[in-house]
C-alpha cells in the first residue's frame, strides 16, 4: 500500500471504525427495544451501547517528544521493563517494555517513532492472559518492524488476549510512519510488547500508566 494511500485513508474520526459495527448494531438493538416498549431491556442495551462507544473512542494526542525519543505505541499499565533479545527482525539485544491494556483503554495504536515499515509478521496462536509470561510466546500476535533513518528500529508487537482476539494493523511493508500516527487497534484491549535498542534509557517503571502518542517511553542512545 502506498504510503500517501494509507494516510488519506485513515483520516481521524473520533470514533474507530472498527467500531463502528459494534455501535451501530448495539444502537440498533436498542431503539428497536424501545420501540416495541420493552423499557426494561432497552435501558440496559442503552449502557451496553454507552460503553461500546467509549471503547471505540480515538482521541486526538499530541507529544513534546525530542528527536530521540520513543513514544507509547498504547494506553495502559507498564507491566514490564526488561532486558532481552528481539527475535524476530533485528536479532539483536534490547529493551522490551510491556504495556497491559484493559478493555477501559482506547484501543487505538500508534507508531512509537517515525520511519519504514520493514517487515510484518502474524502469527495465530492461544489466548492466555496478557498478564502472563506465556502471552508473549504463545498468544496471537502481529510484529511490526519500524527503521528510522538513523538506522536504528522499533519493534511493537501487538499481542492479543482473553477478551481481544482481533489485531488488526493498517500499514503494509514499505508504508512509513510518522511518530504518533495510528496504526493499528486490538479491538476490547490486550496488550503491545516494544523492542527497543539495548542501548536505551528507559524513563518509564513498572506500574506507570502511559497514553499512547503522548507518554515518552525511552530515550534512545
Amino acid at each position: 500500500m502506498d504510503s500517501a494511500d494509507f494516510r488519506t485513508k485513515r483520516r481521524h474520526i473520533p470514533i474507530a471504525r472498527e467500531g463502528l459495527p459494534y455501535i451501530l448494531a448495539s444502537a440498533f438493538t436498542t431503539l428497536v427495544l424501545a420501540q416495541l416498549g420493552y423499557a426494561l431491556l432497552a435501558l440496559p442495551a442503552l449502557v451496553v451501547s454507552l460503553l461500546i462507544l467509549h471503547f471505540f473512542r480515538d482521541p486526538l494526542r499530541w507529544s513534546n517528544a525530542g528527536a530521540d525519543d520513543v513514544i507509547s505505541p498504547a494506553d495502559g499499565v507498564v507491566i514490564r521493563v526488561e532486558e532481552t533479545r528481539e527475535e524476530v527482525f533485528t536479532l539483536s539485544p534490547c529493551r522490551k517494555i510491556s504495556i497491559f491494556m484493559s478493555v477501559f483503554d482506547v484501543h487505538v495504536n500508534r507508531a512509537p517513532v517515525s520511519g519504514t515499515v520493514q517487515g510484518i509478521q502474524y502469527r495465530k496462536g492461544r489466548y492466555h492472559s496478557a498478564h502472563k509470561d506465556q502471552a508473549g510466546r504463545n498468544n496471537e500476535q502481529n510484529r511490526i518492524w519500524i527503521k528510522r533513518q538513523d538506522g536504528r528500529s522499533a519493534v511493537v508487537t501487538q499481542v492479543a488476549g482473553l477478551i481481544a482476539r482481533r489485531i488488526v494493523c493498517w500499514p503494509a511493508v514499505g508504508d512509513t510512519l510518522i511518530q504518533g500516527e495510528r496504526f493499528g487497534m486490538i479491538r476490547f484491549g490486550s496488550r503491545l510488547d516494544v523492542y527497543l535498542p539495548g542501548a536505551s534509557e528507559v524513563l518509564v517503571k513498572k506500574g506507570e500508566r502511559v497514553f499512547a502518542g503522548e507518554s515518552i517511553l525511552c530515550r534512545l542512545k
